[in-house]
């Protein structure tokens, strides 16, 4: 009782000792959240490798609204994609090589590195070892462990040279969908009491139909659940060096770590639901709109209903609609567009058209809400992003909602590789150390004996 009577007394001294008045960030001009006061991000990097556009910045300093483009290496992600869509391949192992090396590569590059991730992608008898002995109930968690645990298979773990780095990098890529899919199938089997399949992957398949084949089994996915996982998992792959995670992989890369500390770190980072788990939140929330909403086509029950929720009146009475607005998009969320076209197939595929028709009308109405608001205090244009389709499409698809957020992270690892190689490689580089104000005032010291 005493134990957590101290907890409780010294969790209470949090109420004051982080109390920071909103006032003394304007006083002293610091950028909350990084972010400047238009809500652009605060500049604090230079990158070669993605970017993010959303706006055009005008001789004024005023932001002109666009629709959004994510480039990789100076290629239009919209360009990647459709070309990969005409001749009906996939493609994310195209966007790894372009975000780690800067090129294309022509087609004998592309095949000899394909066939090289799929041999790097069997897990030695140690990590499945790990994997099990884990039985964690968060595959994020067993995620971050088991890269931590990989240091020690390393026999050059610390090695930050150029060539290590790519190396450590393309075994790592090619490891996680097996360590996630390895996951869920011991969840699965030590949580809830199900069937245990440790399923080796196939040569010659791509990481999408592999990852598949190692969740679901040979007959559990069609060639269009290919198609468009393939397509989720290029669109994830990188946004910038300002995300949180890509930014916690640069500032840990920046000390000189380990990749696997730094890999780790970015999970981390990626677990969080306002970042990774966004698309969990989305589908709880339209899992509640399917139920409340009577009438999938009435606009007028759908605004009145979203508008409770902005509200605060509803749901889960925060006043957010999962799914629309992003930092720095504004008129569209290319990924989003991207995915909205092959979700709209999968659901004729799937027999799902009509909660894709009530999903684009969500999308429309909620849009409208939030910017015809009264008193809101901004009047930034908002889209859909990328999180509003990705869970549906993954539900359509077939995948446990445990492997939402990993297969993020199985995505975007590329985007933190290419990050963290760049990082301890561009000239006149230095450790990120940022700085904090402290504003507590200066206290004296009173002896134990006196107190």
């Amino acid at each position: 009782m005493k134990d957590k009577f101290m907890i409780y007394k010294l969790s209470e001294t949090v109420k004051s000792t982080c109390k920071i008045d909103n006032e003394l960030f304007e006083k002293f001009n610091v950028k909350r959240g990084l972010r400047n006061a238009d809500h652009t991000g605060v500049l604090v990097g230079l990158t070669n490798i993605g970017d993010v556009v959303g706006y055009n910045r005008l001789d004024d300093g005023s932001l002109k609204p666009i629709a959004g483009k994510l480039l990789y290496r100076g290629i239009d992600i919209d360009d990647l994609v459709h070309s990969n869509q005409q001749e009906k391949r996939t493609g994310f192992e195209e966007a790894i090589y372009l975000l780690l090396s800067g090129s294309l590569p022509d087609k004998e590059e592309l095949d000899l590195f394909s066939h090289m991730l799929c041999d790097s992608m069997a897990l030695e008898k140690q990590t499945k070892i790990a994997i099990i002995d884990l039985e964690g109930h968060d595959i994020m968690n067993i995620l971050a462990r088991t890269v931590l645990e990989m240091y020690n298979y390393d026999a050059s773990p610390d090695d930050t040279s150029r060539d290590n780095l790519m190396r450590q990098s393309i075994d790592l890529i090619a490891k996680f969908p097996a360590i996630i899919a390895y996951s869920y199938n011991i969840l699965r089997h030590s949580a809830k009491g199900q069937s245990l399949h440790i399923r080796h992957p196939n040569e010659g398949c791509s990481i999408a139909e592999n990852f598949l084949y190692m969740i679901k089994g040979t007959k559990g996915y069609t060639e269009l659940d290919v198609r468009v996982l393939d397509l989720a998992m290029i669109l994830h792959a990188e946004h910038g060096g300002g995300n949180n995670s890509t930014f916690t992989v640069r500032v840990t890369s920046s000390t000189g770590t380990d990749t696997y500390s730094s890999i780790a770190a970015g999970i981390g980072s990626l677990k969080g639901p306002l970042h990774g788990g966004a698309n969990l939140q989305v589908g709880k929330m339209i899992a509640h709109l399917k139920e409340v909403i009577t009438n999938w086509t009435d606009e007028q029950q759908i605004d009145q209903y979203l508008n409770k929720i902005l509200n605060k009146e509803v749901y889960d009475q925060k006043g957010l609609i999962y799914g629309i607005g992003h930092a720095v998009y504004t008129i569209s969320d290319p990924r989003a567009v991207l995915l909205k076209e092959m979700a709209k197939e999968l659901a004729r595929e799937k027999g799902r058209e009509a909660e894709f028709a009530f999903m684009n009308l969500l999308e429309e109405r909620a849009i409208y809400a939030i910017t015809h608001r009264k008193n809101a205090k901004t009047k930034k244009l908002v889209c859909a992003n990328v999180d509003f389709y990705s869970g549906f499409v993954y539900d359509m698809i077939g995948l446990p909602k445990e492997v939402y957020t990993p297969l993020f992270a199985m995505s975007r690892i590329v985007g933190w590789c290419a990050h963290r190689i760049e990082e301890l490689n561009f000239d006149d580089r230095r450790i990120i150390r940022p700085a904090y104000k402290n504003i507590s005032e200066k206290v004296e010291f009173i002896p134990l004996a006196q107190r």
